[in-house]
């Protein structure tokens, strides 16, 4: 099943809508696939979603009673992080989602559970059970020898390879011992940890053959890094890169291609200069790194994909997601294809710890004022989309940071800063707006930067105003239009003290030389200021 684009900034999904008798219609009764529930009880709602998991999948409906009477229960996000609670502490269940139907005017929450592919699911206490008509059955003895035998797994990339330890690169495998701090009976750690067969003779796991061989894409088909850049309206690329090498080193080769190629913004605030990265460096990390660690192996004809446009990169990972993670619950659900792989990269440094990977990269987007991530799930690869864009301009970013010397502020509160320094008015009602909060949390913010001198509160009560403290305004080069820094610079001109130069009209607007000296060329070009002087000594005087 393939799900829609993601933002898990966004988690909450919107609300679905059925009239009464297609509702009744399609869910006559309980049976091998629906089961009804009037409250939440975390233990029956886990039991009935193992017993989906391990039979043919189903719908769990909360907020309806044995009856089929509708008592209703709304999604609201303590519930929903219930469910994702509650789903957590079983033991690999498969793929879920969780929604709001409406029906008529009464809400019920529907928990869709579908059938587990691979392996089998267990409840938090270690019990395995299975849909039979409305039962919830427990196997136990024989019944669940045969089942688990039935439904038992092998990871792929504990598998063995065609490769042995003479195969690989001494250099690597002294990095790997130095990170897990192995000084003896390396062989046998490499077995421990899922990279080499315990067999005789022993040889590389896929895991181990991804990590230890020099060039794994000559035993293992696509297992490398393609980097794809595309110019602007270009349907074709232009350039082509191709990273090869131990995993962990593909890893590093890549994200520093592609840091290279996005370059920075360089913003220059009076006398202070900012290199802003297009991409904070942890976001484009942790992006690549789980598209290495949680791709599929098996698709060897499919390489990992990095593809470079003017506004955004996309990182493209060959499989879907792994059970029982969907784009709608991965912050909250964690689950990894390649274990061993994944490990590694964490002992080396190079991937967050289990579940902070997605809340990293959400989290340093919003610090940066970045718009969010993007992610998607076609069944057969999952891509997530770095925007290299924002509605906040670098030179706003720079000023944030700026302001940020002044006191600590949280993450949500620099968007509120800009907008205050653009010269808008901030009520509860557009900081609600623009970050999403609940009025008691868009209260609580507002004080806070306050409280702190950022702002200054004009009424009180639900007439309350705030506007940026005249204090922190911003350089005129960030909050002027272009006509209203001409007669700044004219203003200059006028006022009796030092002469007007490149560098006075630097200090009093924050632009850059080259932004100022296009300024004052115009106004040169307009007749309103004449030019003295040469070089180091010009300065300007009013016509």
């Amino acid at each position: 099943m393939a799900y829609p684009p993601f933002h898990p900034s966004n988690p909450t999904p919107d609300p679905l809508f059925m009239s009464s008798s297609d509702f009744n219609e399609a869910f006559p009764s309980e049976s091998e696939f629906v089961e009804r529930k009037s409250g939440f009880n975390r233990t029956a709602v886990q039991e009935a979603a193992v017993a989906f998991s391990n039979s043919d999948g189903g719908v769990i409906l909360i907020g309806v009673d044995d009856a089929g009477v509708i008592v209703g229960r709304e999604l609201t996000s303590g519930l929903l992080d219930d469910t994702h609670t509650t789903m957590r502490e079983a033991r690999d269940p498969g793929r879920y989602s969780v929604h709001e139907l409406r029906v008529d005017d009464k809400p019920v929450v529907v928990l869709s559970i579908a059938r587990r592919v691979e392996g089998f699911s267990q409840t938090s206490s270690g019990r395995v059970l299975v849909r039979r008509g409305t039962m919830k059955v427990a196997l136990f003895g024989g019944e669940l020898a045969r089942f688990i035998n039935e439904r038992s797994l092998q990871r792929f990339e504990e598998t063995e390879s065609a490769a042995t330890l003479d195969d690989t690169d001494a250099d690597v495998l002294s990095e790997l011992a130095a990170a897990f701090g192995w000084t003896r009976d390396v062989p046998d750690r490499l077995a421990e940890h899922g990279l080499l067969t315990g067999n005789a003779p022993a040889r590389l796991t896929i895991a181990g053959s991804l990590y230890l061989l020099p060039d794994p894409a000559e035993r293992l088909g696509k297992a490398f890094i393609e980097i794809l850049r595309y110019p602007a309206d270009g349907a074709e690329y232009d350039k082509r890169t191709e990273i090869r090498g131990p995993l962990h080193r593909q890893l590093r080769r890549a994200v520093d291609e592609v840091m290279s190629e996005l370059g920075s913004e360089l913003v220059v605030l009076g006398l202070r200069r900012y290199e802003l990265p297009r991409l904070p460096h942890v976001v484009l990390r942790e992006a690549v790194a789980n598209a290495l660690a949680h791709r599929s192996y098996e698709m060897q004809g499919t390489s990992t994909r990095i593809e470079l446009y003017p506004q955004l990169v996309r990182i493209v990972s060959p499989g879907g997601l792994p059970e029982p993670v969907t784009v709608e619950n991965m912050r909250e659900t964690q689950a990894a294809r390649n274990l061993r792989v994944i490990t590694v990269l964490r002992r080396l440094g190079l991937a967050e710890d289990a579940g902070r990977g997605v809340d990293v990269m959400v989290d340093s987007m919003l610090e940066e004022m970045l718009d969010p991530p993007l992610f998607e799930d076609s069944g057969h690869a999952v891509s997530v989309t770095l925007p290299v864009r924002s509605a906040v301009t670098p030179s706003e970013r720079a000023w944030v940071r700026e302001v940020e010397a002044r006191g600590l502020i949280e993450p949500s509160d620099r968007i509120l800063l800009v907008h205050a320094a653009r010269g808008e008015r901030l009520t509860n009602a557009r900081v609600r707006e623009l970050i999403g909060l609940d009025t008691g949390e868009a209260r609580r913010a507002l004080h806070r930067l306050r409280d702190a001198q950022f702002l200054v509160q004009h009424g009180s009560r639900g007439g309350a105003g705030y506007t940026l403290n005249e204090t922190l305004a911003p350089p005129a080069g960030l909050r002027l239009t272009r006509q209203a820094l001409k007669e700044l610079v004219l203003q200059l001109a006028t006022d009796d003290g030092p002469p007007l130069t490149n560098a006075r009209v630097r200090e009093r607007t924050g632009l850059d030389r080259t932004e100022a000296l296009r300024l004052l060329d115009e106004l040169v070009a307009d007749g309103r200021l004449e030019r003295v002087g040469t070089r180091r000594g010009t300065r300007y005087v009013r016509s």
